[in-house]
């Protein structure tokens, strides 16, 4: 029975353990998930969550101000923050990975993952973030369970082919520039990383496993089907008071502020949709 538990730990047949939180170090649902959220005392990795705030946040490809801004501007925008922070915490440290996720979904936006070489530098580094401020915002830091990205990342994004967007639950990682990289981790990643195509590059010691692969298109779809329930429970709950409803949702139509979880959801509703329809 104990091997068995440990066989199916973190994997969609653990029914007492939420897979994505062992996975990826967040869960859409939050303290709401109806599995448990084992969340480490100890880690070489710290999760520093929604930090990054990319410049066209709002509205992509403009500005706070609502002017278009150039891709290259919004990739040297974040190539300095992914400088300072490498720098930073470097200090504490030998850091093995720094990823920025650039999804769109609350509980993933902007979350910075750092992978330190040992446990204790990770805990010195948490320790010096306590009550530490970034762009005028608290730093909000904490262990994250993720120590191996190749099963947190999305493979289809990284071949330009994710057709769930920023709103996919697996990590869009924002990658730095060639020289950049080279700059702070030298030869340390020539093989892993460079184009996206060549990041997730499996190495002989790390083959890629056709059981891995079905229990992770096996989390796509169950984030799917619970995508239409919810997305079907909360048309329920809206269906009354149309004309006051309404009005609220033009008003949010002309709100610069980011789409609620609502609107997201039946947007991925909306393409999953038309990716069957295309299908069939």
């Amino acid at each position: 029975m104990a091997e068995h538990l440990a066989s199916i730990f973190g994997t969609e047949k653990d029914r007492v353990n939420c897979p994505f939180y062992f996975k990826i170090g967040a869960c859409r649902h939050g303290d709401r998930c109806s599995r448990l959220h084992n969340r480490p005392t100890i880690s070489p990795t710290l999760l520093l969550s929604n930090m990054y705030q990319r410049p066209d946040m709002i509205t992509p490809g403009v500005d706070a101000q609502g002017q278009p801004i150039h891709p290259d501007k919004i990739q040297e925008h974040f190539e300095d923050f992914y400088k300072d922070i490498y720098e930073e915490l470097s200090k504490f440290g030998e850091i093995e990975s720094l990823n920025v996720c650039d999804n769109l979904a609350d509980h993933m936006i902007g979350n910075v993952y750092v992978l330190f070489k040992e446990e204790d530098q990770a805990a010195a580094a948490l320790n010096a973030l306590q009550g530490r401020f970034y762009s005028g915002r608290p730093i909000i830091a904490d262990f994250s369970p993720v120590t191996d990205f190749r099963e947190a990342t999305c493979r289809q994004y990284e071949e330009n082919s994710c057709n769930r967007g920023g709103y996919c639950n697996f990590m869009h990682v924002k990658m730095i520039g060639r020289e950049l990289r080279r700059k702070l981790y030298g030869s340390r990643h020539g093989r892993f990383w460079g184009t996206r195509s060549r990041s997730r590059s499996v190495s002989p010691s790390h083959p890629s496993h056709p059981k891995r692969e079905r229990e992770r298109e096996r989390d796509r779809e169950r984030e799917r089907d619970t995508d239409r329930r919810d997305h079907h429970r909360g048309s329920g709950r809206r269906s009354g008071g149309g004309e006051r409803h309404g009005s609220e949702r033009r008003r949010r139509s002309r709100s610069p502020v980011r789409e609620g979880s609502e609107e997201r959801r039946a947007r991925i509703e909306q393409w999953n949709r038309e990716r069957e329809e295309k299908g069939q």
